[in-house]
């Protein structure tokens, strides 16, 4: 047999074939063998085979299984013509992807991302503790939030509300300097604030403060009497009986005060707060005593000893004739709530009197008290509205009682301060009304 004649595959393809780079026979299969030249050759089995590069269109079978695939923007296949064409980590890799399909299915169902469309708040709940956490203060805060509550306590007086503001910071390093703070502002002010003061420290023992507290407290307080008693020439008395009244309490353990007495002290000053402590604390009844150190003042006085006062200064002021020492008087009763009944004293003594120069002296003392708002046209109105109910009995020992009340209510009203109203509403005094009226012949007294 000739070969150039009767063979259909040319010498070149023939080379190709048996180098493997193309194949001939069956692509569907076949035997899978062939032989050329007694040599046996595998056939190759491929589902895309490469292009001619030709274009004259005589290998469109190839160049349709050669057409590729088209790709998408969200394809997850291998585009560089490698691997098997399947998706990254089987569908579970890269970014913006929350897992393989049907991962879910697998699942707790307690996604802690907040971001997880299974993600549920409430389920959360079991695994996290919340812990609050209130900073520190510091000392110019510190300042600036005690001394308003202090000045408001110094008003009211509840001790209640001051340890309602003192459990919402944390005041845990300054409580030796609130000791020392309280006791400082109660040197400037009177006996029945230095009472509330006793009173604080008291209820905040064993609540807020404790022993340490306190005797660090009173060891910065003794520390700075030099400079204390500057302003106030008599706080190392005072503060011997705040100490006094601290053991007195059961705040601070009598050691201390031995222990500050007994010390070689340089300071004048606080040796002699050690020494007024320790005479108040041996005195016969001591403990009981030191209950009432700072004597009573304020609205913790009886009704009955306030209206005493208050009369007795109405009646010093009409023998001196001295306004100031009168105002300085009444407001160290520090009782602003009662100066309506200095209204009332005050007008009823001019009615006993029943002179025109009382009732000039009291309008000038109570126009004074108008103008520095020591009395408020709220008590006036008060007053004058208590004598006017008062008015029948204080007939019965002053006959002349509704003219020379008419006639002072005059006075007040042209000295400005009772109202046209109060003057409009002064009681007349009834008058008789006789037989010649038509009453039948009864006599009897009506308001006219």
């Amino acid at each position: 047999m000739e070969v150039g004649s009767e063979n259909p595959i040319q010498d070149g393809e023939m080379a190709e074939d048996m180098n493997g780079d193309d194949s001939v026979g069956d692509v569907d299969g076949g035997t899978g063998t062939d032989s050329v030249g007694d040599r046996p050759m595998r056939k190759a089995k491929r589902l895309l085979t490469r292009q001619s590069s030709g274009g004259d269109g005589s290998n469109t079978s190839s160049a349709q299984l050669n057409k590729k695939i088209p790709f998408n923007k969200n394809s997850r296949k291998s585009r560089d013509g490698r691997g098997r064409g399947l998706p990254k980590k089987g569908g579970g890799g890269g970014k913006g992807t929350w897992g393989k399909p049907g991962e879910e299915l697998d699942a707790d169902g307690n996604a802690m991302d907040s971001h997880d469309p299974n993600y549920d708040s409430d389920s959360q709940d079991e695994n996290i503790a919340f812990e609050q956490i209130c900073p520190e203060m510091t000392t110019e805060d510190f300042e600036k939030f005690f001394e308003p509550m202090i000045m408001e306590y110094f008003e009211h007086g509840d001790t209640k509300d001051v340890l309602e503001e003192l459990s919402d910071v944390n005041i845990e390093h300054l409580k030796r300097r609130m000791v020392e703070f309280l006791i400082s502002k109660a040197l400037d002010h009177k006996d029945h604030h230095r009472e509330l003061t006793s009173v604080l420290i008291s209820d905040l023992y064993g609540k807020v403060l404790n022993t340490d507290h306190l005797m660090e407290g009173f060891d910065d307080v003794l520390t700075r009497l030099s400079d204390l008693v500057i302003d106030t020439p008599d706080a190392s008395t005072v503060v011997g009986k705040f100490i006094a009244r601290a053991v007195a309490d059961d705040c601070l353990p009598p050691k201390y005060v031995v222990r500050h007495k007994a010390e070689d002290v340089s300071c004048p000053h606080t040796k002699k707060a050690a020494e007024q402590a320790d005479v108040l604390l041996n005195q016969k009844h001591g403990i009981v005593r030191l209950d009432n150190i700072w004597g009573t003042g304020g609205g913790i006085r009886p009704v009955k000893q306030l209206i005493k006062k208050i009369v007795l200064l109405l009646k010093e002021y009409l023998s001196s004739s001295d306004i100031k020492e009168a105002t300085l008087c009444l407001t160290q009763l520090n009782v602003p709530h009662f100066h309506h009944e200095v209204v009332y004293e005050a007008t009823v003594i001019v009615l006993e009197d029943s002179h025109e120069r009382a009732a000039e002296m009291m309008a000038k003392f109570l126009k004074s008290l108008a103008d520095a708002v020591i009395i408020t046209p709220e008590q006036f109105k008060q007053g004058f509205q208590r004598v006017y109910d008062s008015m029948p009995d204080l007939c019965l020992d002053v006959p002349n009682a509704y003219q020379l009340l008419e006639s002072f209510a005059a006075l007040c009203h042209k000295e400005g301060f009772l109202s046209d109203a109060m003057l409009k509403d002064i009681p007349q005094r009834g008058r008789k009304r006789f037989v010649s009226e038509g009453d039948g012949g009864q006599v009897k007294a009506t308001s006219s």
